[in-house]
C-alpha cells in the first residue's frame, strides 16, 4: 500500500504524490471512497497514475469523473486510455468537446510542424459538458466550475472552499498559459479571468503545471498589467527554451516540500 500525502484535505497532487514529475499536475480530489481527477497528462503516464491510486486503496470502480481543465494534448492525451480502464465519465467544457471527440491536433497543440512536434491525439467521448456555476458532486465536496478562458476557450477552474483548482491561468513566477490564436486564446478574456482570480476569496491557487501557491494579488496586478500591454504588442506567446520555475518545481517535489514550508538548509 503507498500512503497518502494530500497537499490539502481531499485533494492528492498525483506529481507530489508520487515525489517526481510526471507531467502536468493531476489533482484526485476525494471524499471517503468517492473521487475524481482533473486532468489525466500524457497517455504514456496513464498506467502509472492508475497504479499508484489502486495502492493508496482508492476504489477504481468509486471514481466519479475524469475532468478536462481545457483540450491541450499535455493536459488530455490520456483520457481515452483512462476512460477505458476506469470506466468513468469524461467532463468539460463545451467548447472543447470538438477537439476531444475529433482528436483535433492542431488545435490541441499535439501537432507543431514549425517545432517538430508530431503527437497522436486519441479521441474520446465526452459525456457531459459543464459550465460556469456549475457543481460536480465527488462524496460530499463540491466543486464548483468556473469558466476561465483567454488562454483557451475551454479553460476551468474550479473552487472547493478557499482552493481553486486554476489550470492554465497562471503559476507561481507570474507566467500565464501559451497565448497562441490556434487553440482560441483571447487576450481581453485572458485578463477578465485572472482579475476575478485576483478578487475572489480564495487562498490557494492550485495551477496546472508547477507548484501549488498563495493567491497573491501583487502577483495577479503584476500579471494583469503585463497582459493589458499584450492588448497593443505582437510579441505574446510562451516560446521560452527555459523555465526556471520548473526546475526549482523538481526541487521541491524531491524534497517532499508542501505548500508554504521553506527550502531545507543545505
Amino acid at each position: 500500500m503507498l500512503e497518502r500525502r494530500p497537499v490539502f484535505p481531499g485533494v492528492i497532487e498525483m506529481n507530489h504524490q508520487a515525489g517526481w514529475r510526471i507531467g502536468c499536475n493531476v489533482y484526485l480530489v476525494y471524499d471517503d471512497r468517492d473521487w475524481a481527477l482533473i486532468d489525466i497528462g500524457y497517455e504514456e503516464s496513464v498506467d502509472e497514475i492508475v497504479e499508484m491510486i489502486r495502492q493508496m486503496d482508492f476504489p477504481l470502480s468509486q471514481c466519479r469523473a475524469l475532468v478536462a481543465t481545457h483540450a491541450d494534448v499535455d493536459h488530455i492525451q490520456g483520457l481515452a486510455k483512462a476512460k477505458a480502464i476506469l470506466k468513468a465519465p469524461v467532463l468539460a467544457h463545451a467548447k472543447a468537446v470538438e477537439s476531444l471527440e475529433s482528436g483535433d491536433r492542431v488545435k490541441t497543440f499535439a501537432e507543431i510542424a514549425a517545432q517538430n512536434v508530431h503527437m497522436e491525439m486519441p479521441t474520446v467521448k465526452v459525456d457531459r459538458t459543464v459550465a460556469n456555476g456549475d457543481v460536480i458532486e465527488i462524496g460530499s465536496r463540491r466543486l464548483e466550475v468556473w469558466h476561465t478562458p483567454g488562454h483557451t476557450d475551454s479553460q476551468l477552474a474550479f473552487q472547493l472552499g478557499n482552493l481553486l483548482l486554476s489550470g492554465d491561468n497562471i503559476y507561481r513566477d507570474g507566467s500565464v498559459g501559451a497565448i497562441d490564436a490556434h487553440h482560441g486564446s483571447d487576450i481581453p478574456s485572458f485578463i477578465a479571468s485572472l482579475k476575478r482570480i485576483a478578487a475572489s476569496d480564495v487562498e490557494w491557487l492550485l495551477p496546472s503545471h508547477g507548484p501549488i501557491f498563495r493567491n497573491d494579488r501583487r502577483l495577479l496586478d503584476a500579471t494583469i498589467a503585463r497582459l493589458e500591454g499584450y492588448l497593443t504588442l505582437a510579441d505574446f506567446g510562451t516560446c521560452a527554451p527555459h523555465w526556471p520555475l520548473i526546475e526549482e518545481w523538481d526541487r521541491e517535489l524531491a524534497e517532499g516540500r508542501f505548500p508554504g514550508q521553506k527550502p531545507q538548509p543545505a
